[in-house]
């Protein structure tokens, strides 16, 4: 999916919601365990009720993938039951050395067909040039994320130099373009988003911690908008586990439409 698509898509929609599809089997309503893929079906009713809400999903690649063969398959129809218009995300935070990278790249951007995957960036460039070698598809790379431990190397400097994080956003640029490189940049620290503009100002960034981790959408969305939106905001938990009944996926659309209308208002306001 191409900068432009991508941003046609956010535009008709008045949406920059990302739907974190994180599918526990210890989370999900007790009836669906019923289903020959309770993983498969949970998803799938998911995607069904926010569909036309969202512009993105993001399954996290750990949830699949801890389930073995079969947790591969739910991930595969998921993938493949996801509208085609809409981006979407293998959250699988990758990084090796080259050759494994390209092996990575391929697992993820043609065997899958994801657009999209999110990369480590520690081992430097060899590690994630190999993910920007195919035409259409994304580098999303880690830059200031929302855990607790982001304290611990990304916000790092020597003798008054650039902190970590901003290191690895302007050296990444060199590496890639706005076209095929877009950062993670934590919802909980939406003091940040101005200056991250000024590092990364034609990117775009995907923004977790939105809902149950608390970020605030208005906020980042003052400081994190550019001129073709630039921001894809992801909710998980929050949506897909908003209610646990039958009723799961109504209630997941009613948490997903809130910050659907919401966004749809800040872009409203902002002129898109």
């Amino acid at each position: 999916m191409t900068k432009k698509e991508l941003t046609q898509q956010i535009l008709k929609k008045k949406s920059y919601l990302c739907i974190g599809l994180d599918t526990d089997l210890g989370r999900i309503p007790k009836h669906l365990l019923e289903e020959e893929d309770p993983i498969f079906a949970f998803n799938k009713s998911i995607i069904d009720a926010t569909k036309d809400l969202c512009v993105a999903y993001k399954p996290n690649i750990a949830f699949y993938e801890a389930l073995g063969a079969k947790g591969w398959e739910s991930l595969q129809k998921t993938l493949d039951y996801i509208p085609e218009e809409i981006f979407t995300i293998a959250d699988a935070k990758r990084g090796d050395i080259g050759n494994t990278s390209r092996l990575y790249a391929k697992a993820f951007f043609e065997t899958m067909s994801f657009d999209s995957v999110t990369v480590a960036p520690y081992m430097g460039v060899d590690s994630v040039s190999p993910f920007m070698e195919f035409d259409g598809k994304w580098v999303i790379l880690l830059g200031l994320t929302s855990n607790k431990g982001s304290q611990d190397f990304q916000f790092a400097s020597q003798d008054g130099e650039m902190p970590l994080y901003e290191k690895v956003m302007r050296k990444a640029q060199t590496w890639g373009t706005d076209e095929n490189l877009m950062f993670v940049i934590g919802a909980t620290h939406p003091e940040k988003f101005a200056e991250i503009r000024e590092i990364a100002p034609d990117n775009f960034l995907l923004v977790p911690g939105v809902g149950a981790q608390g970020g605030d959408l208005a906020g980042l969305s003052k400081y994190g908008l550019n001129k073709d939106v630039g921001l894809l905001v992801n909710s998980s938990r929050g949506i897909i586990y908003a209610g646990d009944g039958e009723d799961f996926a109504e209630k997941a659309r009613i948490s997903a439409l809130k910050l659907q209308e919401e966004m749809s208002s800040i872009l409203d306001t902002r002129g898109f």
